[in-house]
């Protein structure tokens, strides 16, 4: 197997004040699409979804959550994709009718990308762009330039075969007086980027992927980064919901059904509470 998968390269082009990222995903991008009866075209774009949420965590310099979320009036309602900056990751994608139709526009149509942070301090942001652009690489590159101003070019492929997805981002790092220099550098990173092929991302471990297409250049690795599918669902929080409802009610579906069910909407994962489980709501609670 190769070991190149399920793994975030990041890494600096020291002479040229740009960075780059590189990311190639297999079982984690599979644990995602696994349980449910996605198209071919909504499995593809979970993927690039839940690339460019990996490309755009590793930008950031807080620890934290992040949730990309593509929302529009096309026969998929939304599509989601939570992760943090350790790049464990969920997703789900809200199918309002069935469709083959494949790419952003005929699958999510007229809508936004909402990307919000929530860091472990301080307050939560939130930035939205209308989806404009033709592809999700393109929205997500403009993201950048609306929000951070930084010229950002992504590359997102993906694998229906394998079921395997793969990404590439190339930034400006703008730290220097020379604006006009640092422009033309990005631009010819960006010109060799371009030429990576889909048989190369999809075969080749990123060391040597990134020889092929930087070897002129002095690129400085860092260690590299797991990811990892991870449901955050739980009893816990599942018993959190339910003290929410009117204990009337959990008795009238208790005295019907014989239990509380409820199931994870990412995960699939079935919970059932009985009458001992909720006694405390049912007992303290007063409205």
């Amino acid at each position: 197997m190769n070991q190149s998968f399920d793994v975030l390269n990041r890494y600096l082009f020291d002479d040229l004040h740009v960075r780059g990222e590189l990311v190639q995903l297999s079982e984690s991008y599979q644990a995602i699409i696994a349980n449910h009866n996605y198209s071919e075209g909504v499995r593809q774009l979970l993927g690039e979804l839940l690339t460019a949420t990996c490309l755009l965590t590793a930008t950031l310099k807080i620890e934290g959550e992040i949730t990309v979320q593509l929302q529009g009036d096309g026969p998929v309602g939304y599509a989601v994709i939570n992760g943090d900056h350790q790049q464990k990751m969920r997703g789900i994608a809200r199918v309002t009718e069935n469709t083959d139709a494949k790419g952003l526009k005929a699958l999510i149509g007229k809508g936004n990308m909402v990307i919000t942070i929530r860091p472990k301090q301080g307050e939560p942001y939130q930035g939205i762009v209308a989806l404009e652009k033709d592809t999700l690489a393109e929205c997500v590159a403009h993201y950048f330039e609306v929000s951070e101003q930084i010229p950002t070019k992504i590359w997102l492929f993906h694998d229906g075969d394998s079921q395997k997805v793969a990404g590439s981002l190339v930034q400006l790092l703008p730290d220097g007086d020379d604006k006009e220099q640092q422009i033309k550098d990005f631009e010819h990173l960006c010109q060799l980027t371009n030429t990576i092929k889909a048989e190369e991302i999809f075969s080749l471990d990123a060391q040597t992927l990134l020889y092929r297409l930087y070897h002129q250049e002095k690129v400085r690795m860092f260690d590299p980064q797991l990811v990892t599918y991870q449901c955050s669902c739980s009893e816990e929080k599942c018993l959190s919901a339910i003290s929410q409802v009117e204990a009337s009610e959990l008795t009238s579906i208790l005295a019907e059904q014989g239990c509380v069910k409820m199931t994870c909407d990412y995960c699939l994962t079935d919970y059932s509470f009985d009458e001992k489980d909720l006694a405390p709501f049912l007992t303290n609670k007063k409205h």
